[in-house]
């Protein structure tokens, strides 16, 4: 009781008061939504010119796939079927399959799908009517109809009474990446509709994307929740903001697009830095690939839009000072380096105890991975993916650096920090620590070397304090091959036939894991420890000469 009480009052304590009153206010109120406006509001005309980036996920006789999982929508109660996951039920609300791929063809099948929608869903009941799926469909919608140029009274009227119940319940509870897409929804549909109260949406939206941009984006560009997934996700957001303003010429919208560009610049620089040489983004925190659009369709729509897009990347280091994290450019690798906070001390949501990890690609090949998301929800898997030992750092004690819970908690958490780089042409030397193992009673410090050649990549760690075992993980993406040498020494082969030698000063074992490149996917893969026998543990990797390097 005392444990579980103590966990409470370390994830509550940070919390702002207004997450706490609107929490305790939202489950209280009742949602009336307006049966309808009286006069049905005129729409603006423009046409969206936005790019596309997400695969079909609508199909004949109502077959839908979200996640990787397939089902029929074909009753009423489908809509909330409590067999599927919440996380699913929503992408079934989102209506993004009205912007995917070859969505023209389907335009008939859509508006059908959607007055099912309208029909099936009544207000203030069930899935789709909580805040975040209403924004994003309110998007969608808006998208679709202005493309494809219906006219649809019935579907206006449906997007009135939506943008009435998004008003009544702003996510003010949750803050972060949700309350800025229920600001781009007030946004769109303040631009969509005429009349008094299209403008007054429009206003307030305008009025909460002023503040949230401005604490949610870093200096150095990075989205605050410090998820390279979420970055992606809040950039394209305010691209298409972006792109709202050229296409409908509001004269409110083109008041701030001159700051949303300085934004957007500086985001896209942070995405690429955090963009592994593959072309997709690094697993810290909640990050899976699949659900933002990729990189190159995010560095694509910016330049539509006539942002600068930074040219490729050449330092041999490069800081993210205000998101905490680094990146190691060598000529046949680079590694990209976590120490940074755990998110917004508020809104830690879609933290990993991941502290101090890393991930390295060779060449155009992810070598080290951290585990990445396959799930939502509350269950072990949530919980173990999101522990210390499915990241590429270090386990003392069996605990984890900081208190990851539940689906989306944490209590007590680590804080790290980068005390010293040396960066010259051919070599990089970065030093950082973190606290979160000092709530134990062998109050030990972390501290991790990584040092990086043109061949070789070496990672250092000194465990001040007091502990019983510790142990460095590192986990190898699954397309890699570990021949053991003898206990300190490891052969890797990538699928390009170049090969890695690792060598340790502590023994090496070779551990089952998993790898969860995205959401619905899980795929073994090899995990490497190393014991610490002393405070200390080295491990170094080379790339092998002649070996396809």
């Amino acid at each position: 009781m005392f444990n579980t009480l103590n966990r409470y009052y370390h994830s509550v304590r940070h919390l702002r008061l207004c997450q706490i009153v609107y929490r305790i206010y939202y489950r209280i109120r009742y949602i009336h939504v307006i049966s309808f406006p009286g006069n049905l509001p005129q729409t603006t005309r423009f046409e969206w010119t936005g790019q596309i980036f997400l695969s079909q996920r609508y199909f004949d006789h109502d077959r839908v796939c979200f996640l990787g999982e397939e089902a029929t929508i074909a009753h009423a109660n489908d809509w909330n079927n409590l067999e599927k996951s919440k996380l699913w039920l929503y992408n079934l609300h989102y209506f993004d399959d009205l912007n995917a791929n070859n969505s023209e063809s389907r335009v008939e099948a859509h508006r059908r799908l959607i007055h099912r929608w309208i029909a099936e869903n009544q207000p203030a009941i069930g899935n789709g009517w909580e805040p975040y799926p209403i924004s994003l469909r309110l998007v969608n919608w808006i998208k679709w109809y202005s493309r494809e140029r219906v006219n649809d009274d019935l579907i206006v009227k449906s997007i009135v009474q939506q943008s009435d119940a998004l008003v009544k319940q702003l996510e003010y509870h949750i803050l972060g990446n949700h309350l800025l897409a229920n600001a781009k929804a007030l946004v769109f549909v303040g631009t969509f509709l005429k009349g008094g109260s299209a403008e007054k949406s429009l206003v307030l939206g305008l009025k909460i994307l002023r503040r949230e941009i401005q604490d949610q984006f870093l200096a150095d560009g990075g989205h605050f929740e410090l998820s390279p997934l979420y970055h992606a996700i809040m950039l394209w957001d305010l691209l298409d903001l972006i792109n709202l303003v050229q296409v409908s010429r509001n004269q409110k919208l083109m008041a701030e697009v001159a700051s949303w560009k300085v934004v957007a610049t500086k985001a896209i620089k942070w995405l690429q830095v955090m963009t592994h040489p593959d072309g997709e983004i690094s697993f810290f925190n909640d990050s899976a690939i699949g659900i933002a659009a990729s990189p190159s369709k995010i560095f694509a729509y910016g330049q539509q839009l006539g942002l600068v897009i930074p040219e490729e990347l050449s330092q041999p280091h490069v800081a993210l000072n205000a998101s905490g994290y680094s990146r190691i450019n060598m000529t046949g690798h680079a590694a990209i380096i976590d120490h940074a906070a755990v998110g917004p001390d508020y809104l830690p949501g879609h933290a990993h105890a991941d502290s101090l990890s890393f991930e390295w690609s060779v060449g155009m090949q992810r070598v080290l991975v951290n585990s990445g998301t396959s799930l939502y929800g509350v269950s072990t898997e949530r919980l173990r993916q999101r522990q210390t030992a499915a990241h590429n750092t270090v386990v003392v004690d069996g605990k984890d650096s900081s208190e990851v819970w539940s689906g989306f908690r944490v209590a007590r958490r680590a804080y790290s920090k980068l005390t010293h780089v040396h960066a010259v042409t051919n070599r990089v030397v970065l030093t950082m620590s973190h606290t979160g193992y000092r709530r134990f009673p062998g109050k030990v410090i972390h501290e991790r070397v990584i040092s990086a050649a043109e061949t070789e990549l070496q990672i250092t760690d000194h465990l001040q304090g007091h502990f019983k075992q510790a142990e460095a993980l590192f986990h190898l993406h699954p397309d890699i091959i570990a021949h053991p040498v003898d206990e300190q020494h490891l052969k890797l082969l990538l699928p390009s036939g170049t090969e890695v030698f690792i060598r340790s000063d502590s023994p090496i074992e070779i551990t089952e894991s998993t790898w969860h490149p995205q959401f619905g996917v899980s795929l073994p893969n090899k995990r490497l420890k190393v014991v610490f026998k002393t405070g200390k543990v080295q491990v170094t990797f080379s790339l092998v000469a002649g070996s396809g390097t």
